[in-house]
């Protein structure tokens, strides 16, 4: 039995000779030779290994074959490790008797299993390796360029691994680092068993449930007053490693999302992710200058957002807004080549093309990995709850200081808050189980409501520009609206304001 530690990075197809010669250049790297693996993987119908979390596979190359099962693992940021036995093989198919016994569960049906087996999809590749010395380190790097395929459907396979032969697991950070300096990479969530379910129609969609409050790790027994190091580092991580592992996946739901609507909400939950990471870094104290810009740059990738939200409910959930308006089609129309001229199919692309966006990536897999070995100290001089007070007071004396109470709010004044609003909301949400709910949710209501209006008076600026481009007169008919609203978002104001706070 071996214990697999890797990293895994995806790459776009472009960037494929420009890798390969970064990975050439590596000091002590010494290369390995190319190799073309065929890999089948197999399960029952019912998908029985899956259930319990395993993999099985049967690999070919150079005239050997070999039987390997994966067993159930752990991640901590992106370095996946996972218990794994291979036994070579002569046939085509693998035999489960000759894993150990004891890697099964209990009252596991092994004979039934086997007689259900058959190849759910085919991963096929070349592996182009390296093995790279790291201080008293030994890490193989592989490069597999291929294609998945499944019940006639193909997706393409680039992606870069790197595994720890020997030594310390902070080897695979530095070489993977090295690499994402030059070449635009990101970090892979997804094994190839896991995308080639999806492919076989073996999986379910994607799917990830909205998170009202973060699951903190707060033990019971404990005076949340009192200093404790270890429920700081714990909450930091916690926070750290949910954000990170939902920005994996929600990057993978928005290139499967078809539905305009639909893929433009996904988009504002991933930069919701990776802008409570930049929060919790800076509450923390772990923001450094670097990080800062890599932040920064990314958020300045994702300005779209808003408009491109305010177009898709124009021409989805809201269209109802335009219906008997005399220039409702040419307003659709119009709103219609806005949004197509957004290109929005394609940012994800251009997003995964900037070396930032894996830098940042790696870098909170360093911070999450750092913390984990108790390599990181947090200032412990205040109780965690003291720590989420503190976090809130600060964003709420931030939020007074942009919406005070003897300010009549305008529509550009309440749009040009919404990211401080949704910030001040966000922290709320990392630590709204340290509080009781009733007083939490009764100060929260009318604050969520002000963001439900804030996107409405989006619509209405983007309904105003296509109705300019078109020389078509809104003025009366949408300052009346927007007026009305105002009002209301007023009294949801002065309301939220006047509340005591629940922290």
């Amino acid at each position: 039995m071996n214990a697999e530690i890797e990293l895994k990075l995806f790459f776009l197809p472009k960037f494929l000779e420009t890798l390969i010669n970064k990975l050439d250049s590596l000091e002590n790297a010494a290369p390995q030779g190319t190799r073309r693996l065929t890999n089948g993987y197999f399960d029952t119908p019912t998908l029985q290994l899956r259930q319990w979390d395993m993999g099985l596979r049967v690999r070919g190359y150079d005239g050997h074959k070999e039987q390997t099962i994966k067993t159930a693992g752990q991640v901590i940021g992106g370095i996946h490790s996972r218990p794994e036995y291979n036994v070579t093989i002569q046939a085509d198919s693998p035999d489960l008797s000759l894993f150990p016994a004891n890697i099964w569960p209990l009252n596991a049906n092994l004979t039934a299993v086997q007689t259900e087996l058959g190849c759910v999809f085919h991963t096929d590749f070349y592996r182009r390796a390296w093995h790279v010395t790291v201080g008293n380190s030994l890490v193989e790097v592989a490069l597999d360029t291929g294609e998945i395929t499944a019940n006639g459907k193909h997706e393409a396979l680039c992606e870069l691994e790197f595994e720890l032969l020997s030594g310390d697991a902070n080897a695979l950070l530095v070489l993977a680092t090295e690499v994402a300096d030059t070449v635009p990479v990101r970090l892979g969530k997804a094994s190839k068993a896991q995308r080639g379910y999806r492919l076989a129609g073996q999986s379910k969609p994607l799917a990830l449930s909205a998170l009202e409050f973060l699951p903190l790790p707060v033990p019971e027994d404990l005076n949340l007053h009192q200093p404790h190091q270890q429920d700081l580092t714990a909450t930091c991580q916690v926070l750290l490693e949910t954000a990170l592992e939902r920005w994996q996946l929600l990057e993978a739901m928005i290139a499967d999302e078809q539905d305009n609507e639909a893929q433009i909400a996904l988009w504002w939950r991933m930069r919701a992710c990776i802008r409570l990471l930049r929060m919790t870094l800076r509450q923390f104290g772990l923001a450094n200058a670097t990080l800062m810009q890599q932040f920064n740059l990314i958020e300045s990738q994702l300005t779209f957002i808003e408009e491109a939200q305010a177009l898709a409910a124009l021409l989805g959930s809201q269209k109802g807004l335009l219906t008997r308006h005399d220039a409702r089609q040419a307003l659709m129309q119009q709103l219609q080549l806005q949004f197509e001229a957004m290109d929005i199919s394609e940012r994800l692309n251009l997003l995964w093309q900037r070396v930032e966006y894996g830098q940042l990536q790696l870098a909170i897999v360093e911070i999450l990995l750092a913390l984990s070995a108790g390599n990181i100290e947090l200032p412990a001089e205040l109780g965690l709850s003291h720590h989420a007070d503190h976090a809130q007071e600060a964003s709420w004396q931030a939020i007074l200081a942009a919406m005070p109470s003897d300010k009549t709010m305008t529509a550009e004044d309440y749009l040009q808050c919404a990211a401080l609003l949704d910030e001040s909301i966000q922290i709320g949400q990392a630590y709204g189980l340290l509080y009781e709910a009733k007083s939490r949710d009764a100060f929260r209501a009318p604050w969520q409501d002000l963001v439900l209006g804030i996107r409405t008076l989006a619509c209405y600026r983007q309904l105003t520009l296509a109705a300019k481009s078109l020389s078509v007169d809104l003025t009366d008919w949408l300052e009346d609206k927007q007026q009305s609203l105002l009002f209301a978002m007023e009294a949801s104001r002065q309301n939220a304001i006047e509340q005591t706070t629940y922290w």
